[in-house]
């Protein structure tokens, strides 16, 4: 399902994007430019309570020359997760995003090597919630890496929820499960109860 249009820039003002996110819904520019918000009846977690970390990542982990931080490089992140050759994350959008990480936010996890930024991931947290929205790797394994460190985190601050919207093969290794939009719900009250900080 889709949300009730409206002008897409009234909708990007950070206090209507948190509203939106608050809800369960995520943005996506089409090709068209319009941007429109989606709140999808199946959604996709990652159990913070019960999820996997592959056998081969962890040992890649233990010796891998990557340093990790949050928060130092948020939009270049969300930049970095844009330069695809077909990517729903306009020029617009990342406008937006600049909004929601000046209003606190937008986070980024990021996988450092030899001081330059090789790979990770951005979402939006509100409470005890962490939506996701993008990674990207510019070497091998890297924005699996931000994955883990990012769970790690989130268990750290005592979130509830990591939304991942769908489901993929990059994804699932990590225990992905898909539930309806009640328990999704559901899971959203029990995060907004929370009052921690990413």
């Amino acid at each position: 399902m889709t949300e009730n249009k409206q002008p897409y820039d009234d909708l990007l003002l950070p206090d209507n994007m948190i509203r939106l996110y608050a809800r369960g819904a995520f943005p996506m520019a089409e090709p068209t430019g319009e941007i429109n918000w989606y709140l999808p009846e199946i959604r996709t977690i990652i159990p913070l309570d019960n999820y996997n970390v592959p056998r081969s990542l962890r040992k890649f982990m233990e010796t891998a020359d990557f340093q990790y931080r949050f928060d130092t490089a948020v939009m270049e992140v969300v930049r970095q997760c844009a330069k695809r050759p077909s990517t729903w994350i306009s020029e617009r959008l990342i406008e937006a995003y600049e909004g929601l990480y000046q209003s606190g936010f937008l986070h980024s996890v990021e996988v450092w090597q030899s001081n330059k930024l090789v790979g990770g991931l951005y979402g939006v947290a509100y409470k005890g919630a962490f939506f996701g929205e993008s990674m990207f790797s510019a070497v091998s394994q890297a924005s699996k890496c931000a994955l883990v460190k990012l769970i790690e985190r989130l268990n750290e601050r005592g979130f509830v929820l990591l939304d991942v919207q769908y489901e993929n093969e990059h994804l699932k290794m990590f225990g992905t499960v898909q539930i309806n939009y009640e328990d999704f719900h559901n899971l959203l009250n029990r995060a907004y109860k929370k009052n921690v900080v990413f």
